[in-house]
């Protein structure tokens, strides 16, 4: 396996956080509709304004982030967007849940505040989730649909 920070891995994070500060964006802004449009309850309202997030970060990261690693097959692309909903969108449901539980349940911190702390803190795992299991190297165009 190469090294984590290479320039390649670093120019990759880069465009990573550029994507998930897009993501955030979504992810506030549902979560703001949800909570003081429609009054939803603050937990209810995280699992459904990270899945938007997730979904989004997903379509710019399999194009911007992870287009040298791009599969043209939609049986590969489906496969790994089930793979990055199972690995970054449990680390992001549960990180924030956990967060926005004890942050604004417990301690009471305005609810956009806690879910940018809870987005920062799932950010490094997501990372490293979606380089090595959800867009791996090994999924090239050239590579047979079986493995």
């Amino acid at each position: 396996m190469p090294s984590v920070w290479t320039s390649e891995s670093f120019a990759r994070w880069l465009r990573f956080n550029v994507v998930g500060l897009m993501g955030v964006a979504v992810q506030l802004a549902v979560l703001a509709l949800l909570m003081r449009g429609f009054r939803w309850n603050y937990l209810v309202a995280t699992v459904v304004a990270v899945e938007c997030a997730v979904v989004h970060n997903f379509l710019w990261h399999e194009r911007f982030t992870w287009g040298d690693r791009h599969h043209p097959h939609i049986k590969r692309r489906l496969l790994r967007f089930l793979r990055f909903n199972i690995a970054n969108g449990l680390v992001s449901i549960a990180g924030n849940m956990a967060f926005m539980y004890v942050l604004v349940g417990k301690l009471r911190v305005p609810f956009l505040a806690a879910n940018l702390i809870a987005i920062a803190a799932c950010a490094l795992i997501n990372f490293f989730l979606s380089d090595r299991v959800v867009f791996t190297i090994s999924e090239k165009p050239g590579d047979s649909l079986r493995r």
